[in-house]
């Protein structure tokens, strides 16, 4: 008698998880990194193979340790990916304040494995690199941060997140690790420009970094000695950026064919900062400019989904998050082909690494999870076409 009176009570009818997720997901993005991923193992059979002869192991060993962190990150990668913004701010903050105070950690803790630089954490075996998680949480902080300093009232998050910026290079610099802090610099300054900075204060944050760059040059001989090798007008073809050069140079077109290039065996880090290297000798510039398409397609398309997004923090944090995966592949290329100085920057999902891999995954999981469609963009599209 109540239904016929007031009427039925309206039952929510909810979409289970992973058909939504697969409907909202930004399916190009995601398939570029599988992609990614499959050139990287494949790069990896030629790339790798000569350090596992040096080292004594099983030709093979590093390609299948770069499988399994390569599922962890990709497991990662869609985990975080279904994750509501709200979650992924969480997940951020947290990483950050783990990953800073291992990053922290390191002048006493850290060991340099013959690199020069203090970067890794032994922990039960295993090599862990905490500036590469800590890139991921330090854009969610400061998008939280300089997104809640546009609310009335809210904190002075810009200033807050300047000084945790600081703290973070100062930390980076001391290992030093004068690559990550540039593109963390980077980044937060997209992310502040993006907040709507005015120009006049991001300029004058750019004349601070060149400033911070002339006294690292004249402190650190790590720094100096990259910086002098890479203005320097000839090129030692026995040094590292000597032999990729020329890889690229008898690479061509369509490469020397696969197994037949030579750089592999001349680079201790073919496989990893010059993987780049063994792509374009092997494979030739074909090669080459189908890995910088499927980076400008999880670039490209995750800024354009963006575009539209009328949360703060989601627009700024994507933001970031899209810039500095983007980035740090351009990074990694750039030196390979002399046009950057030499930075130690691993290719995103290419690169065999394990932190690295998987911080990658945490990095784009999360923007998957922010480029997600939402009901709120649909409907601005509608009225969008309705007005036109």
């Amino acid at each position: 008698m109540t239904e016929m009176v007031y009427g039925s009570t309206p039952v929510a009818i909810r979409e289970p998880v992973l058909p939504r997720w697969w409907r909202t997901i930004d399916r190009w993005a995601m398939s570029s990194v599988f992609i990614l991923f499959g050139i990287g193992l494949l790069l990896g059979l030629a790339a790798s193979v000569p350090l596992a002869n040096r080292n004594g192991l099983d030709p093979f060993f590093y390609v299948q340790r770069q499988a399994v962190f390569g599922a962890l990150g990709l497991m990662a990668m869609l985990g975080i990916s279904m994750a509501p913004p709200a979650l992924v701010r969480r997940l951020g903050i947290l990483g950050f304040v783990a990953a800073f105070l291992l990053v922290a950690a390191l002048p006493v803790m850290g060991e340099d494995h013959g690199k020069g630089a203090v970067r890794w954490l032994s922990i039960g075996g295993f090599s862990l690199q905490p500036s590469e998680f800590l890139k991921p949480g330090f854009v969610i902080v400061t998008a939280w941060l300089m997104a809640a300093s546009q609310d009335l009232n809210g904190p002075p998050g810009k200033l807050i997140s300047f000084a945790i910026l600081v703290a973070v290079v100062g930390f980076l610099a001391m290992q030093p690790d004068f690559g990550q802090s540039a593109l963390i610099v980077f980044v937060w300054g997209v992310i502040y420009f993006v907040a709507g900075a005015p120009m006049v204060l991001v300029g004058s944050v750019a004349g601070l970094v060149a400033v911070v760059g002339f006294v690292a040059y004249g402190a650190s001989e790590h720094f100096a000695r990259r910086i002098d090798g890479f203005l320097s007008p000839d090129v030692d073809p026995r040094t590292q950026l000597g032999y990729a050069a020329n890889a690229i140079q008898e690479g061509g077109f369509f490469g020397v064919g696969v197994g037949e290039g030579q750089v592999k065996w001349q680079l201790p880090d073919a496989h990893t900062d010059f993987i780049i290297a063994v792509a374009a000798e092997e494979y030739g510039l074909m090669l080459v400019l189908v890995i910088l398409a499927l980076f400008g397609v999880v670039v490209v398309r995750s800024l354009i989904r963006l575009m539209g997004e009328c949360d703060p923090f989601t627009r700024l944090a994507g933001s970031g998050l899209a810039c500095i995966f983007g980035v740090q592949a351009m990074i990694n290329m750039g030196v390979a082909v002399r046009l950057l100085p030499a930075k130690g920057m691993t290719l995103p999902f290419v690169s065999y690494g394990g932190s690295s891999i998987i911080a990658a995954g945490i990095t784009v999981g999360m923007l998957l999870a922010l480029t997600r469609a939402r009901p709120r963009d649909r409907m601005a599209e509608i009225f969008g076409k309705h007005r036109r």
